[in-house]
């Protein structure tokens, strides 16, 4: 079936409608769980991960002439679970907008390769494909945030309570943004019609592994700079978006590649900062 070229135009604008509209209802409902969450953890209401509140939670330090503070809570799955879906939702809010220019123009490639059907379904698979990658990252993030938890590392709002422990990060981040396995991520990202000529696959299952694909290319360009929410705060929510607007500039601007290298180097400067204020 051969669709006039007007009507073609109909269908690629009326596609590109119903992605742009879905993928802001995912964002703004990501989003609007992060400020939820982050109000929530700022009243000293934990339930929505699992802890008591924050009054449960306080001790009086005696050695401290009465100095109020924060003692840490075993986790239970609950918790994890709970820690986990946060931190997935949290990626979907950060993630979905830098990567809405290659979707669309999945979803555009898919029309006119298939113009008498409809590529919404197929580009549901690819986007869920993509968000499907970022679990690995979400896991290895709750398993962390156990982790230097239970070190007493983190405080009760999530970020970290050392100048060792946020200069190392910080380091770690910083010398990540210069490497080449970092350059060659971005790159991926940074060019929607590289990714897609290289890596395309027919039909839904086809349409979900390349959203795994470039999930994995998400992680490996940007996990070093997730990590930096150990720093700034899990529930910042000043830090969150700081982080996802820093993520979309540097995939969509024409200057991103040299925002990785110029950001690395402060990373590394601010680090040694850190490192000198621990001793």
């Amino acid at each position: 079936m051969t669709v006039p070229s007007s009507s073609l135009e109909r269908f690629l604008l009326k596609d590109r409608m119903i992605v742009i509209v879905s993928l802001l209802a995912l964002t703004m409902a990501a989003w609007l769980y992060i400020f939820v969450l982050s109000i929530n953890m700022a009243e000293g209401d934990m339930s929505l991960m699992g802890m008591s509140s924050m009054k449960d939670m306080v001790v009086k330090d005696g050695a401290m002439n009465g100095f109020m503070n924060v003692k840490p809570q075993p986790w239970t799955l609950t918790t994890f679970a709970l820690m986990f879906v946060m931190w997935w939702i949290m990626m979907i809010g950060m993630m979905v907008p830098s990567a809405a220019p290659m979707i669309l123009l999945f979803a555009r490639i898919e029309r006119k390769n298939a113009s008498d059907k409809d590529p919404t379904l197929r580009c549901s698979f690819f986007t869920l494909g993509y968000l499907v990658a970022w679990l690995s990252f979400c896991v290895i993030a709750t398993v962390l945030q156990w982790a230097l938890g239970k070190a007493t590392l983190l405080s009760a709002m999530m970020d970290s309570s050392s100048y060792l422990l946020s200069a190392a990060i910080i380091a770690a981040a910083g010398l990540y943004q210069l490497t080449t396995l970092k350059e060659a991520c971005l790159s991926y990202c940074r060019s929607p019609i590289q990714f897609l000529s290289t890596h395309w696959r027919s039909g839904n299952n086809g349409a979900f592994r390349m959203g795994m694909n470039l999930g994995a290319y998400c992680i490996g360009c940007c996990w070093a700079l997730m990590s930096l929410l150990f720093v700034g705060g899990v529930m910042n929510l000043l830090w969150v978006a700081a982080l996802a607007v820093f993520v979309l500039l540097e995939k969509v601007v024409p200057q991103g590649p040299w925002i990785s290298r110029g950001s690395g180097l402060a990373m590394l400067g601010f680090s040694i900062v850190l490192f000198l204020q621990a001793f």
